[in-house]
Order: C-alpha cells, then sequence, then structure tokens
C-alpha cells in the first residue's frame, strides 16, 4: 500500500499556513454537529470515529469554529483528538454568535472576541491556537478595532496565526496593515467565483484561501460538463468539483466537511483525482 493510499488527502501535496505546513486538502468540521450546526450529533461515538478517520485518511488541517454547535465541534474534537497528533493543525474561528439554531450574527467587539478565544482554547485543550480567525466582519464595528484585538492576543501569546473570513480585497489589506494574515476563508466553489479578487489577491501575497461550502448547492454538480468528466475518470461529480478547487489555485484549500464514514472516504479521495489541462478549462 504506498502512502497516498493510506493517506489518500495528502495525495494534493502542501501548503503552508504561516510557519505551518498541511496538507492541501483539509476537514471542515462544521457538520459533526447536530441538525442546523445546532446541538449535539445523533450519535456522538460514530461522529469521534470520523473526525479519527478524518486524521487517518490524511487531513491534518482541521476548520472549526466557536459557532459550530454551538461549542459542540470543538469540545467533540478534543474528545476525539487529543492529545493531538504533531502534524495535525487546528483553525478555529470566533466572531458568530448563535441566538437561534436559524441565526447567525456577527459580534467583532473587542470583549466578545477576547472571550470567545478563552473558550476555544479551553474546549480545544489548547494554550495557544494555531490558526484563529475572525469568523465575520461586523458591520457595527470598526473591522480594525476586532482585527487589532486579535494582534493583541496573538501578542499575548494565545493566537500563532491569525486569518480571516468572508471578507473584501480591502478588508483582506487592511487587516495585513494591522498583522500577518496567513489565511483567507471565503465561500467559493465552481458554481460560485463571486469573489475571484479575492483569490487573486491571495495567490499574489501566498496567502492560503480556504474555499467554504466547497461542493455549492449542487447545482454544478448537476452540470454537463461535471457529470462528463466524472463518467470518464469513473469518480463522482463531487469528488471532481473538489479536485477542480485544487486545480484551480496553488493556494487553495478546500476543507469538505461530512458527519459521513462513506462521504468522508469519497472526500479525502478526491486528492487524488488528476484532471486533464481541457477538463479545467471546460469547468472554468
Amino acid at each position: 500500500m504506498t502512502a497516498n493510499t493510506a493517506r489518500p488527502a495528502a495525495a494534493a501535496g502542501t501548503t503552508a499556513l504561516g510557519d505551518l505546513t498541511v496538507n492541501r486538502l483539509g476537514f471542515g468540521a462544521m457538520r459533526v454537529c447536530g441538525a442546523d450546526i445546532w446541538g449535539e450529533p445523533r450519535d456522538r461515538v460514530v461522529t469521534r470515529q470520523v473526525l479519527r478517520r478524518a486524521y487517518e485518511l490524511g487531513h491534518t488541517f482541521f476548520d472549526t469554529a466557536d459557532s459550530y454547535g454551538p461549542h459542540v465541534s470543538e469540545t467533540l474534537i478534543a474528545e476525539a483528538l487529543y492529545p493531538y497528533p504533531k502534524d495535525l493543525v487546528i483553525g478555529t474561528k470566533g466572531g458568530l454568535v448563535r441566538p437561534s439554531p436559524k441565526e447567525w450574527v456577527a459580534c467583532g467587539r473587542p470583549d466578545h472576541l477576547r472571550r470567545a478565544l478563552d473558550g476555544s482554547l479551553k474546549r480545544l485543550k489548547l494554550e495557544r491556537i494555531d490558526l484563529y480567525q475572525l469568523h465575520a466582519p461586523d458591520p457595527y464595528v470598526a473591522f480594525a478595532e476586532s482585527m487589532t484585538t486579535l494582534a493583541d492576543m496573538q501578542r499575548a501569546g494565545k493566537i500563532r496565526h491569525i486569518g480571516i473570513s468572508n471578507v473584501t480585497v480591502k478588508q483582506l489589506n487592511e487587516a495585513r496593515s494591522i498583522a500577518p494574515i496567513v489565511s483567507v476563508q471565503n465561500q467559493y466553489n465552481i458554481e460560485n467565483r463571486a469573489d475571484e479578487d479575492v483569490l487573486l489577491a491571495c495567490e499574489q501575497a501566498g496567502i492560503a484561501f480556504i474555499p467554504w461550502y466547497p461542493l455549492g448547492a449542487g447545482k454544478a454538480l448537476r452540470a454537463a460538463s461535471v457529470k462528463r468528466i466524472a463518467a470518464r475518470l469513473r469518480v463522482t461529480p463531487a469528488q471532481v468539483a473538489l479536485a477542480w478547487l485544487l486545480a484551480r489555485s496553488p493556494v487553495m484549500l478546500p476543507i469538505p466537511g461530512t458527519a459521513s464514514l462513506r462521504h468522508l472516504a469519497e472526500n479525502a479521495a478526491a486528492a487524488e483525482i488528476r484532471l486533464l489541462e481541457a477538463d479545467v478549462a471546460e469547468l472554468s
């Protein structure tokens, strides 16, 4: 058995998050919670198996947030994987609150961000977060104020690297004027490329681009071109969509997530797919 067969998610190579190196197909730990990303999963035993198996398959970057559950995803990661393998990098986020299952409300106040970070440290059983990301700009708080708070907590030793999420190029530039930024997490997939300019800015700066919702709403997976390529390669349309993301940019770090062991294996195998240049051009 080859190394890539044992850990298929490693087949896409690596990328940098500051001074950290991770395999370029990560794992999104949002869907390990209950329905609507709210509350406990149906089966905590199976969920812990999924998290452990994700690492075994070669996902060395896990993305989570305090708002997933809330707090459930972070707690489960610690239950499943602590003490953590040396090559596992955990990124979490703060700056969104969940008043109810259907609500995601930005909160970038300094006092909230400080409490959120301390809560994540406790749940994840860490003294320092490898990658801490502002989940979303708060329209009622100056963006610079939120970013300065993260920079202060980084200087205090609680954050190793800072990332930002759901931002514009202007906000990325502003954030970089306050602190080193190693990642941007915006929505991006084969169906939705509205943030192409942000991806380009990340490429130019050598910053990892973490596309959330990497499979989109499913419309693109039903497209004739995606189906044709999937049939030729004898893979699934979802695997083609993930392979396209990996081929799209060297800074791309997709984080497909699932609570299913079967889907987990399917997603990890996407890193082994090599699209032809003609395929990439057709899908682009």
